[in-house]
């Protein structure tokens, strides 16, 4: 048997062996790099030339002294004053209905789909969700308008757009809701049932709580994408430029009905009121998506 002496025990070891790069994969490399680097700056310049445009136009609006606690009763279309309280009223009480609404329907659908959904009803139950997921705005707003409106024969609310509103905002909590329950281990689960810890049980108080902080970040996305839909207040409602806080009877403004009803003024308070409205519209998206982040990174629980 050969031994090791110590002149072999003395030599330094090999150096590993290095493969040149060839020119073609660095230059494939390149190639990628300036693609992707090309595809990021087309997606961002249009974004930012379109922030900047807005920030700039709506500011001298969103920081007059009526804007944010008045509305538009009385005010004549080329007068500057007034303000969009109403419209934000609207904006916000139609998206809450509709999540008070939405959420727990989406989240319970996603744990049967996760935790109990097997055979044909899972299956049906998945297949209509992903196609609720492609239905244009427009087509729940007629469908709410031909079941509630044209033959149960109730009013023109904005109820009515909190249900349309539902219809969109359904399969994002849902899926989302879906992906995170799937990412909790399936070892918390199995220790529980260890336990004794019935099925119910061990949903409602490990998997839901560790699924938390990303399932509220979906319903966020979800409130987010609802607050801009033209559509729905378009057919399911009618403009006022007072307030309304009944929402089950009577005209309601939101920010998009206020910023399309504006389109009809041809005086320079209507641009005025427009920039506004769109920058206004922006600034509380922003509010719940910081909001969002911030409930999901203090409420998840620790690794």
């Amino acid at each position: 048997m050969a031994t090791a002496t110590d002149s072999d025990l003395d030599r330094p070891a090999a150096e590993p062996s290095t493969r040149t790069i060839s020119a073609s994969r660095r230059f494939k490399d390149r190639a990628s790099t300036v693609l992707v680097t090309l595809a990021f700056l087309i997606a961002v310049v249009p974004l930012i030339w379109v922030l900047v445009t807005v920030v700039a136009r709506g500011a001298p609006a969103i920081v007059s002294a009526t804007w944010w606690g008045n509305s538009l009763s009385g005010i004549l279309p080329e007068s500057f004053g007034g303000g969009v309280y109403h419209a934000i009223y609207g904006t916000l009480i139609q998206a809450l209905i509709a999540t008070l609404i939405a959420v727990p329907i989406g989240i319970g659908a996603a744990i049967y789909l996760v935790e109990y959904g097997r055979g044909p009803l899972a299956r049906t139950t998945s297949f209509m969700v992903d196609i609720l997921a492609g239905v244009p705005s427009i087509v729940a707003a007629l469908f709410i308008f031909a079941a509630f409106i044209s033959i149960l024969g109730a009013p023109q609310s904005a109820f009515m757009v909190s249900l349309a509103l539902v219809l969109l905002m359904l399969p994002v909590v849902i899926r989302n809701t879906e992906e995170m329950l799937r990412l909790v281990p399936d070892r918390l689960r199995e220790s529980a049932y260890a336990l004794g810890i019935p099925k119910w049980k061990t949903i409602l108080r490990i998997v839901l709580p560790t699924a938390f902080s990303g399932t509220v970040t979906g319903v966020m996305l979800a409130i987010a994408r609802i607050m801009g839909e033209t559509a729905p207040v378009l057919v399911l409602v009618g403009y006022s430029r007072a307030i309304n806080y009944d929402p089950f009877g009577g005209n309601m403004a939101s920010l998009p009905l206020l910023m399309y009803s504006e389109l009809a003024n041809p005086e320079a308070a209507g641009s005025y009121r427009i920039w506004g409205a769109a920058l206004t519209l922006i600034i509380i998206i922003m509010i719940f998506q910081v909001g969002a982040s911030l409930l999901s990174r203090y409420s998840a629980i620790p690794k």
